[in-house]
């Protein structure tokens, strides 16, 4: 009988153990505000054309916001920053105006496809214009060219021009 009394008191810490955290985790994005600056390089992010992208940190309340996904890339690929990143998030160009990004349209970059090399302005350098399938980057690339690339095939390298 103390055995089953004493498992009744532990039912409610092994109950309360079924849900883990990190699998409830959701990414989210942060709204970008009109007055937000771009973390790189303090640009009003609201002002230019083009995808925005933000870096969420592991450690860190703060979210560092860009004026661009290349510019968003470029200081998540230094590597004292590279190892803080829990997730970043991108504009999906197909599903949001190119002038004016809603924020509605934040997709996880890890699985975007991406556009370099395009001819769409947008600011800080060429474009890295992600897309949420590889469908909808390749017939933006046919429209404005550049080339389809992943998320591991973008680099420092690449964005600097040696590539």
């Amino acid at each position: 009988m103390k055995k089953f009394f004493g498992l009744l008191l532990l039912l409610p810490l092994l109950l309360g153990c079924n849900k883990s955290e990190a699998t409830d985790h959701q990414h989210k994005a942060e709204m970008i505000h009109e007055h937000d600056r771009c973390h790189l390089c303090g640009m009003v992010i609201t002002k230019y054309p083009g995808p925005k992208g933000q870096v969420h940190l592991k450690a860190e309340k703060m979210v560092p916001k860009f004026c661009s996904s290349r510019d968003m890339f470029n200081f998540a690929l230094q590597p004292e920053n590279k190892r803080q990143i829990d997730y970043m998030m991108v504009h999906d160009a197909a599903a949001t105006d190119w002038d004016q990004p809603d924020d509605g349209a934040f997709i996880d970059a890890a699985s975007a496809f991406y556009v370099y090399g395009t001819s769409k302005k947008a600011v800080m350098g060429p474009a890295v214009a992600p897309f949420s399938t590889k469908a909808a980057a390749e017939a933006f690339a046919k429209e404005y060219g550049g080339r389809v690339l992943t998320f591991d095939d973008i680099t420092l390298e690449l964005l600097a021009g040696d590539k």
